[in-house]
């Protein structure tokens, strides 16, 4: 593993721990010649599907940027980054469960937006009214009458 400051392969394993579900490993690592630490993750390769976008054209799955997407969604939100770690690993797991080779994208957007409505309300809104859309306030109300809450009886 090479050092994100000094660009050495000399790196040594300080600290592996594995997370709760068992499918990533966290390692901290010392860079022999700066003597800099840093964190690696370590996860299985997974085979993701296609996507396959509106106008027709074919991507490659990238993980990076959906979180970009998320991260933007919840932007000055208080999730944390596990949490947000926790929905793009569940969102990978369904896409490898489909065992489909290609997938569209209002697909993965729908994915999105059921980790975001766990997530945070917000977020879910913020995500919601670009990729739906919203033409009108009414479609934006509706929305947000779906996240809330049903009205509680007095006294409850």
């Amino acid at each position: 593993m090479k050092c994100p400051f000094c660009a050495s392969t000399d790196t040594q394993v300080v600290d592996s721990r594995g997370n709760e579900e068992g499918d990533t490993i966290r390692r901290r690592r010392r860079c022999a010649d700066c003597d800099k630490r840093f964190t690696t993750y370590e996860r299985a390769e997974l085979q993701l599907p296609q996507i396959v976008k509106k106008n027709g054209s074919r991507v490659a799955y990238d993980r990076a940027k959906l979180q970009g997407s998320m991260a933007l969604a919840l932007r000055k939100r208080p999730v944390s980054t596990e949490s947000i770690d926790g929905a793009l690993d569940r969102i990978e797991e369904k896409l490898v469960s489909l065992g489909e080779r290609e997938i569209p994208s209002g697909r993965i957007g729908e994915l999105v937006m059921r980790e975001l409505k766990k997530l945070d309300k917000v977020a879910y809104i913020r995500f919601a009214s670009v990729y739906r859309n919203f033409e009108d306030v009414d479609e934006f109300s509706e929305a947000i009458r779906e996240v809330q809450a049903p009205p509680r009886p007095n006294g409850v």
